[in-house]
Formats: C-alpha cells, structure tokens, sequence
C-alpha cells in the first residue's frame, strides 16, 4: 500500500484524526457576463483571469511620465514666480516712467498662469529672466539680466528693456539714473 493510500484511510477511520481529513470540494467557475445577477458567492470560486499587466505598464509609463515632468516644471515655474527677484521687477516696471507711459497702469503679469523664461540663479550670481506682463494700454515682454561677479558682491543690472508687442525695444535701465534695484530684495539676498 502506498504512503498517501494509508495516510488517507488512517485520517478517515481514526474519529480524533477525523477533523483533519482533508476535505474536497469543486471549484465554481467565475460567472461570465451573461449569467444574471450574483446573490451569492462561495468563497472557494475560481478566481477570474487577470489580463497581462506589462501591456497596461508599458502603455500607461508613458503618461506617467509626461504627468511628472509637467509638474515639476509647473512646480519650478511657481518658484520663479513667486520669488522676490520677480516681485522687485515688477514691481520697478510699474513705478518706471517708461513703463506707465506704455504700459499704463495695473501692470501685472500677461497671462494667468505667467511663465518664466530663462535662468535664476542668485547662488551662482547669475539671473537672467523674461516674461509677459500687460498694463491697461499695451502689453509686452520685459527682461532682466543681471550678475553678481564676485562671491560677497552685490548684483549689477546687465539689461532690463521691455519688448512691445508691435517690436519696438525699450531699454528701461537709465544710465542717468541710480539702478533702480539698489536697496531692494535683490541687494538684501547677496
């Protein structure tokens, strides 16, 4: 008599091993679309196929992908935004006499959800940014270049112009005047 023979007929005839036996019972198949209404379920059913998954990874990575780098440019524009060097242009563009005369008054951002070009980088001492901005009589775009040349210096004011939409340059750093910059957060940073 075979091992799993005599193992069987001993749990089956002992009455302490009798809970033990083991116990057989079919598997109901997963119900198919058409079978109606599920009232009960037995908890020994056959588990439903599960499709491939690597065909669903490697179509959605993708998306995935595009999702996270999108966010993180949103993330790094935010910080551009809302940063003191954006804040202390903006806010020099709208008390600049050139800026009033072309702009007009509320100068603000050109778009809802402004988007700043180009490099901030107060570490290294390199900034150079543009972006939209729009008042009540034109629009344009304004950019500021400025450098900190030495570790512990200040910031110098390279280029700061505004852009109209119908092409004309203004540059609206005066050589006549103090750099209006001086004494503001730009200063208080280096």
């Amino acid at each position: 008599m075979s091992p799993r023979l005599f193992l069987r007929s001993c749990l089956s005839s002992h009455p302490i091993l009798r809970p033990l036996r083991l116990q057989r019972r079919t598997l109901i198949a997963a119900p198919s679309p058409n079978d109606g209404p599920l009232l009960t379920r037995r908890s020994d059913r056959a588990l439903p196929e599960i499709p491939s998954s690597r065909k669903l990874w490697l179509r959605t990575l993708p998306i995935f992908l595009s999702i996270i780098t999108l966010s993180t440019l949103a993330i790094f524009n935010y910080q551009k935004a809302s940063s003191s060097i954006v804040n202390a242009t903006l806010y020099a563009l709208r008390t600049s006499e050139t800026g009033k005369r072309e702009l007009g008054e509320q100068v603000y951002f050109r778009d809802k959800f402004p988007w700043i070009w180009g490099e901030m980088n107060q570490l290294h001492g390199r900034i150079d940014i543009s972006f939209g901005v729009k008042g009540t009589k034109g629009r344009g775009v304004m950019r500021f270049k400025s450098v900190r040349k030495t570790r512990m210096g200040f910031f110098e004011t390279q280029e700061w112009s505004l852009e109209m939409e119908d092409g004309r340059k203004l540059q609206l750093l005066d050589e006549t005047r103090d750099d209006p910059f001086k004494h503001t957060a730009l200063q208080a940073q280096s």
